[in-house]
């Protein structure tokens, strides 16, 4: 049983408001919503929770409302309930069922990191069938590019947020490399060019609206589960391996998948700042790939090789889940249809 606290909740017509809750997607975060409104006071019970879908929307959407307290949170809801006792332990209860189906679906239980680094910068010849960059840059048309915006929107508009986390959990080489990677990513001191600010950009440039968790209803429990991964990793200190290896799959992944979308975008006629958000990741992912690889996880498993498994683990998972968000998108869009929950308005 949860005690509501008095609640404070913060000016909405502040610069910094929040965004509203979201509607519940099953029994599940609908106890969890009507708590966090105020209107509730029951709580899913854990054998509930054990037997949800890891990946299903209910399951998905009771962990990013919980893991959202701990960024910019909702509109009328305490703060104080970021920390609440029973929130936190049906949070960990969630927390178990997806990092348990994480491990069985997506983990293989290697220990090998340069050769799953080296894995990564493989570039494929072709399209692996996985691929919406590939799609988008081939044959997307502008309404998947900006379902596409609107489903990257809800880690874009806070991009490398969950990664912080795992810095004061690091020292020496990997701090060092891990911070001036993210200075990089913060705009290098200027708020024009952070990235999280061009991706704002972009989406104004399509016609969507930038407001922060604005697509969270819209968006499909799949695109869910990359940001929750991300959270899940960062905020447990346990898992700073895990974190490091998803960061190394972002890093190094990002340049082709960057060059094809700024492509895409070009090809359908999008205007500037819409491009540049790509055009600036192909440069600057470029450089921190190396970086990531050689000083963050150089340095990591320089001062705790026991973590070379757990690096491997973020690597792994992330292709996993990514998999399933592309597979998602693709299997709508080449049926004409949409890929969100709900589709967008035209612009």
């Amino acid at each position: 049983m949860v005690t509501n606290p008095a609640a404070h909740p913060r000016d909405s017509d502040s610069p910094a408001a929040s965004p509203a809750l979201p509607a519940p997607r099953g029994p599940l975060s609908e106890s969890v919503l009507a708590v966090l409104a105020g209107g509730g006071t029951r709580l899913p019970d854990a054998g509930a929770v054990r037997r949800s879908d890891p990946y299903g929307d209910d399951l998905q959407l009771l962990l990013y409302v919980l893991y959202e307290l701990h960024y910019r949170g909702f509109a009328a809801v305490d703060e104080r309930l970021e920390w609440d006792p029973a929130l936190l332990g049906v949070r960990a209860a969630a927390e178990d069922v997806f990092l348990d189906a994480l491990r069985r679906d997506g983990g293989s239980g290697g220990k090998d990191v340069a050769e799953a680094v080296d894995a990564l910068q493989l570039e494929p010849v072709g399209d692996d069938g996985h691929s919406v960059s590939h799609h988008l840059q081939r044959e997307g048309e502008l309404w998947q590019l900006r379902e596409y915006a609107a489903v990257r929107s809800l880690y874009h508009l806070k991009e490398a947020d969950p990664h912080l986390w795992v810095v004061p959990r690091l020292r020496g080489r990997a701090k060092a490399a891990m911070v001036a990677v993210e200075f990089d990513e913060f705009g290098a001191g200027r708020a024009e060019n952070v990235h999280a600010q061009l991706f704002a950009d972009l989406m104004s440039d399509l016609g969507l609206d930038a407001r922060y968790g604005r697509y969270l209803d819209a968006a499909p429990a799949q695109a869910l589960a990359v940001v929750n991964m991300m959270s899940l990793f960062g905020l447990h200190r346990r898992l700073r391996g895990a974190l490091v290896g998803h960061f190394a799959t972002v890093e190094i992944t990002s340049p082709p998948g960057s060059r094809r979308l700024a492509r895409a975008l070009r090809r359908a006629g999008a205007g500037p700042a819409a491009r540049r958000f790509y055009d600036e990741h192909v440069e600057a992912d470029a450089v921190h790939e190396q970086v990531v690889r050689h000083e963050v996880i150089g340095g990591l498993l320089e001062d705790e090789p026991e973590l070379a498994a757990d690096v491997v683990l973020g690597i792994e998972v992330t292709g996993h889940l990514e998999d399933l968000l592309g597979d998602h998108l693709l299997a709508a869009w080449r049926e004409d249809r949409s890929a969100l929950r709900t589709p967008l308005a035209q612009p």
